[in-house]
């Protein structure tokens, strides 16, 4: 039986879920012989149809609002196209990554069906921040010691995989990242620090609710394995919490606030 999805905020007409690394939104053709999805336990934990309104990579873990109508799933959708959503994501890196930084690499489309040299490039930009890093007392690639950096991630535009392909071409590639990452240190942090996941979480997302008008700016934590890597490399301090502001009551099957 698949656990229980984390409820964030709930009320009649959004909810937020914590979504768990590894576990895909919805059906696809892709993913065939897979058995659980997002999408459909919200809706058997929730009694009730939800609606997505925007899209998490399987191995990246956070939060995701999902409407409960499909008049909201429409204004939703069109704030997250309108660039009317905040959104606000944690990664590990290798190396030292910079300061502060604006990316702009065009991204072409990989969808699956023609070569991404056929598709179209198109506008992308992410805004980068190093919050943190560290420096192990360990050979993991050529060199005798390993530079980690905690980045915070802002995109700009919604491009599929666009932090990954943006960190990764700037030459800081996400810890975990399977096809733009590099498989040593990959390896390092599944079998040595007990960390065998993408390192990348999104832990923040903010925008005018679609009802009420006010500003929603919802918080998620992460998960056991990146809050321990967090207190292993003396990152605490940068720990998300869950969050919602302003406060709004739950209902009484939404979950224990946080």
């Amino acid at each position: 039986m698949t656990e229980p999805l984390p409820i964030l905020y709930r009320d009649d007409h959004l909810v937020a879920v914590h979504k768990p690394a590894g576990l895909l939104v919805h059906r696809s053709a892709l993913a065939r012989g897979e058995r659980h999805f997002l999408l459909q336990t919200l809706r058997d934990q929730l009694g009730r149809r939800v609606y997505p309104v925007h899209r998490l990579d399987r191995p990246t873990s956070g939060l995701m609002v999902f409407a409960l109508t499909p008049a909201i799933a429409t204004r939703l959708a069109e704030a997250f196209e309108a660039r009317r959503v905040d959104k606000r994501y944690l990664a590990v890196v290798r190396g030292n990554g910079p300061d502060a930084e604006r990316l702009e690499y065009a991204l072409r489309e990989e969808d699956g069906r023609r070569p991404k040299a056929e598709m179209p490039a198109l506008e992308a930009v992410t805004e980068v921040r190093r919050l943190d890093s560290v420096e192990l007392p360990v050979r993991v690639d050529r060199y005798p010691t390993s530079r980690y950096s905690l980045m915070e991630a802002r995109p700009l535009t919604g491009r599929r995989h666009q932090i990954r392909r943006h960190l990764s071409r700037r030459g800081y590639p996400i810890i975990g990242d399977a096809k733009h990452g590099k498989g040593v240190h990959n390896r390092f942090f599944a079998e040595r620090l007990d960390c065998p996941r993408l390192l990348l979480a999104a832990v923040g997302l903010a925008f005018d609710h679609p009802v009420e008008g006010h500003r929603l700016d919802l918080g998620c934590a992460l998960d056991a394995p990146m809050t321990s890597l967090f207190r292993r490399f003396g990152w605490a301090g940068h720990l998300p919490a869950n969050r919602r502001m302003p406060l709004e009551p739950l209902s009484a099957d939404a979950g224990t606030p946080p």
